[in-house]
């Protein structure tokens, strides 16, 4: 196949994957480090997915593209900072990060926000534009921690639902730092909306608010099982274990999956440090992941031969973790369930770009 035919296949498919549904987690160890990641959900691995270094002093621009012609060389910045994240190289202008971490220990990304994402079509001139999918890098390169993306957001720059690749990506996003502080922006209809101090879960469609509140129809819920109850006269004795949890819900639906992954963050250890932590939350992951065949697609969309583990159903491509103190980004993929990481820190020095493999086959250890 020709490589231009794979890179129009590949921007299609990149315009699809910020359509991609996802689980998003805060979390905080015992002994004080804070962690952030997500499961991203989809029907395949598109074929320039790869964990990317964006070094330090990075040129890059918030909107338009060099793929596309369409390059608005006014909006050029210099990273002031370096992200490790997963993302694409493909739109040649401007790496674009799904989800990261930098170089300060601010950690994010974004997720589908299907139906309710709305952005403004005229330009502010007073304001730097910024084209949805170039969020996430952008913020990454500028902020040193939460209060500063709010500042952006809310003094410097404006989210233009301007088209790339021939959509607008209907997404929200959220922010950890080291502070344990976690936030939530969502662009609607009546404004951009950046919820602070959040409960640190998000998911997809409706909005934060509507998830929040949704939670009281499920105040019941508690990690202590139910004791022997009385019932017409009949005494019943439990004989299992977890009826403390009974009626928590257990479909992938984005409210279902927010209510369970709240429980299970109050819930759940955190883990003495940095490992048991990450190993903790990768387990709170597997709750919210899609197994192939339970959530079925309509249109799988174009592919090339690049691309990986293509099917008519989503599910969780990858899960990745970051530690806000050590930098280090974790990850595993459907099928290589192997715990592997980059350390940001030993990147650093580095002045160009780098990517790595996300490692898709299935990576067994033999003890004898």
């Amino acid at each position: 196949m020709p490589v231009i035919d794979q890179r129009i296949h590949s921007k299609e498919e990149f315009a699809r994957q910020m359509q991609a549904g996802c689980s998003a987690v805060s979390w905080e160890t015992e002994d004080g480090k804070h962690l952030w990641g997500r499961n991203f959900d989809f029907n395949k691995i598109a074929a320039d997915s790869k964990i990317t270094y964006v070094p330090k002093d990075t040129e890059f621009y918030t909107l338009g593209c060099g793929l596309e012609d369409t390059l608005d060389t006014n909006t050029r910045q210099v990273s002031r900072y370096a992200a490790l994240g997963m993302g694409t190289m493909i739109l040649q202008s401007t790496p674009a990060l799904y989800e990261g971490i930098n170089e300060k220990g601010l950690a994010g990304g974004q997720l589908y926000y299907r139906e309710f994402a709305v952005y403004p079509e005229e330009k502010d001139e007073g304001r730097l534009s910024v084209q949805p999918p170039f969020l996430v890098t952008y913020l990454l390169a500028v902020c040193a921690a939460v209060e500063d993306v709010v500042k952006e957001l809310r003094k410097k720059i404006q989210l233009l639902g301007m088209p790339l690749l021939g959509t607008v990506p209907s997404i929200h996003w959220t922010f950890s730092d080291r502070t344990g502080e976690s936030i939530v922006i969502e662009p609607d209809k009546d404004g951009l909306k950046i919820y602070r101090n959040t409960i640190g879960i998000m998911t997809n469609s409706p909005g934060y608010e509507w998830h929040r509140l949704n939670l009281l129809n499920y105040s019941h819920i508690r990690n202590l099982d139910y004791e022997d109850f009385e019932l017409n006269g009949e005494y019943f004795s439990q004989c299992f274990s977890g009826s403390g949890a009974a009626g928590i819900p257990g479909d992938w639906s984005s409210p279902s999956r927010f209510v369970r992954l709240a429980f299970l963050k109050d819930f759940c250890m955190k883990g003495k440090n940095e490992e048991e932590g990450v190993t903790n939350l990768f387990h709170i992951f597997a709750s919210a992941a899609f197994p192939m065949g339970m959530v079925k697609v309509t249109d799988t969309g174009a592919s090339t031969e690049l691309d990986r583990e293509v099917l008519p159903y989503d599910y969780t491509v990858y899960t990745s973790l970051m530690c806000l103190e050590s930098l280090k980004f974790y990850w595993i993929s459907y099928r290589n369930m192997r715990v592997q990481y980059v350390d940001l820190r030993k990147l650093l020095k580095l002045s160009e770009i780098r990517q790595f493999e996300i490692d898709l086959e299935e990576d067994f250890r033999s003890r004898i």
